[in-house]
């Protein structure tokens, strides 16, 4: 198995740990306005998964892997058992998490997301930003520019554009893009040896109602793996749920930890 990885994590807060995990291509950075206001009642830490953000680069991601990453942070850094929640790619993160370390979690939140297979969509993303080499300049509108061939919505470019960093006055990508290519085909996917196994602690998922990743044909997998889970569709949200109705989000993740106490 690959060495566990020492994740980078932005804290705020105090109170119980809520742990909060971002999607494919994604960041910490992601959740900073509304970790600010979960910060309110809990210490929140946004952390960058692997091959991602200021967190280490490795050969080797499965969501095992990610997984066992995660749980020794919380190890590491958490008082007592953490919430866990996840968007997207980290959503199956935090399920693969609740499915292999039964004890130790409190509770999960999964944002857009089911434990099934996702359509190809991102890997034309992915292949669109191998084609860019950002070193070629050091302006992030030409990068923009560049990635618009591939990628028409502007929302989504400028979403990529934050894995942008300067280096000695050119840019280049901050996410380990080869690895993620290799890693592809399980992130599209989920572990089949996790298949047999449940969580029954406390469970939320949120959809978008305008997301397709949740559908009514996954509730029996989602309630054989999670029995205890709770579904709930939040109006006019896309898979960014969090970013296209961040009140109705906070909302319904607000209500779900004062429930869970």
């Amino acid at each position: 198995m690959s060495e566990v990885l020492e994740l980078h994590a932005h804290v705020e807060g105090e109170g119980p740990d809520l742990l909060m995990l971002h999607g494919l291509f994604g960041s910490a950075r992601n959740w900073l306005s509304l970790q600010r206001v979960l910060a309110k009642g809990h210490r929140v830490h946004a952390l960058d998964l692997r091959n991602h953000g200021q967190s280490p680069w490795a050969e080797a991601m499965d969501y095992e892997l990610m997984a066992a990453d995660v749980a020794h942070y919380a190890r590491q850094h958490c008082a007592g058992a953490p919430v866990v929640l996840g968007h997207s790619m980290g959503g199956k993160v935090a399920m693969a998490m609740a499915l292999i370390d039964h004890d130790w979690l409190a509770g999960l939140i999964v944002v857009d997301i089911a434990p099934v297979e996702n359509p190809p969509t991102l890997s034309s993303v992915l292949a669109a930003m191998m084609r860019v080499d950002p070193s070629r300049t050091s302006r992030r509108q030409e990068v923009s520019e560049w990635l618009a061939a591939d990628v028409h919505d502007e929302r989504t470019r400028a979403f990529l554009l934050q894995n942008l960093v300067t280096a000695d006055g050119a840019l280049r990508w901050r996410i380990n893009l080869p690895a993620i290519e290799r890693a592809m085909p399980g992130i599209l996917g989920f572990p089949v040896t996790l298949a047999g196994a449940r969580f029954d602690g406390p469970c939320q998922f949120i959809a978008g109602a305008r997301s397709d990743y949740v559908q009514a044909v996954h509730e029996p997998v989602i309630r054989r793996l999670f029995p205890n889970a709770r579904l709930a569709t939040i109006s006019d949200a896309g898979h960014w749920v969090h970013a296209d109705q961040p009140q109705a989000f906070l909302a319904t993740v607000g209500e779900t930890l004062v429930q869970w106490g």
